[in-house]
């Protein structure tokens, strides 16, 4: 059997420090922080799972980020050794992202409160793990200022890729 060759060092990857790799993001701008969010939405630690919002766009859409820690009481149950992200929390991020902007919009007072109503079309496409970053995107489709009946549709992306999509979610602003 002849050996197997080591492969050559010099078509090894090349070593990135932590500098370059911090930098990738280095254009990705933070438009509402952790308290920025706390002024939006009534959820507290542990069930606010929107780390901070990216993009906005007044009353149509945002991208916000949830950085997925072990810390997080969900994972001591969820599953002890082999720690997923509750697919129903994974919703309940990208509700409480679309909550951002529709709290924002006109007809939702300050300090109002929107409930989630449903979500169809749910899939999940990937496992989310503690050591992951959750891109989320909501798009808010319609809002029935009137009745105060918001509709979106999202997904959420891990390197790069689905994790979480949702087809169609309603919220109720509570009056």
């Amino acid at each position: 059997f002849a050996e197997e060759e080591s492969p050559d060092e010099d078509a090894a990857a090349p070593y990135r420090s932590a500098e370059e790799i911090s930098a990738l993001t280095s254009s990705v701008e933070t438009v509402f922080s952790l308290e920025d969010i706390a002024k939006v939405l009534p959820h507290r630690y542990p069930f606010l799972l929107v780390d901070k919002v990216v993009e906005y766009e007044q009353g149509k859409r945002a991208v916000g980020i949830k950085s997925v820690t072990l810390n997080e009481p969900h994972f001591t149950g969820h599953f002890p050794d082999r720690p997923i992200m509750p697919g129903v929390l994974q919703v309940e991020a990208l509700a409480q992202l679309a909550g951002i902007v529709c709290l924002q919009m006109e007809g939702a007072e300050p300090g109002a409160v929107f409930f989630f109503a449903s979500a169809d079309g749910v899939k999940w496409k990937k496992p989310v793990v503690p050591g992951d970053t959750l891109v989320m995107e909501v798009e808010i489709t319609k809002w029935r200022k009137k009745f105060g009946i918001a509709t979106a549709t999202g997904k959420g992306y891990v390197d790069g890729k689905v994790a979480v999509e949702v087809k169609e979610m309603k919220f109720a602003l509570a009056k």
